[in-house]
């Protein structure tokens, strides 16, 4: 447990490219994450708020329903009603889990690389030219 520690550590630290190279990314998606969310909260309040049954009437609905979304969780709030915020929910789960296979995608190439850091080249891999 300790040592995993100490990669985390290492990669809010950046201390070596591939741990800088892994919080580049895991930063870039968290912001992007939270930009997305911000944004389509906007458009689902809209296409929500007059829609006959639904349960979305100001942007802090709107924001709790995109990020339950988001985070690929249910909520306590209904699907969404109109077609428009349908269409905006079939783009938010895809982007959740595109999001998800991005983070995996990267912590496997992190360890991959730290793999490669700690492995010494073989004698015959070694240009001596």
């Amino acid at each position: 447990m300790g040592r995993a520690f100490r990669e985390i550590y290492h990669v809010i630290r950046g201390t070596s490219p591939t741990h800088l190279h892994l919080r580049e990314r895991l930063g870039f998606l968290l912001i992007l994450s939270v930009v997305v969310d911000l944004v389509a909260s906007v458009p689902i309040m809209f296409v929500e708020m007059g829609a006959q049954g639904s349960q979305i009437h100001s942007y802090g609905d709107a924001l709790f329903w995109t990020t339950g979304q988001l985070l690929t969780v249910s909520s306590n709030l209904a699907n969404p009603i109109s077609p428009a915020a349908r269409v905006i929910d079939l783009i938010l789960e895809f982007y959740a889990i595109t999001v998800v296979a991005t983070v995996a995608g990267s912590m496997g190439a992190f360890f991959h690389r730290r793999g490669m850091e700690r492995q010494p080249l073989p004698p015959e891999s070694v240009d001596r030219s």
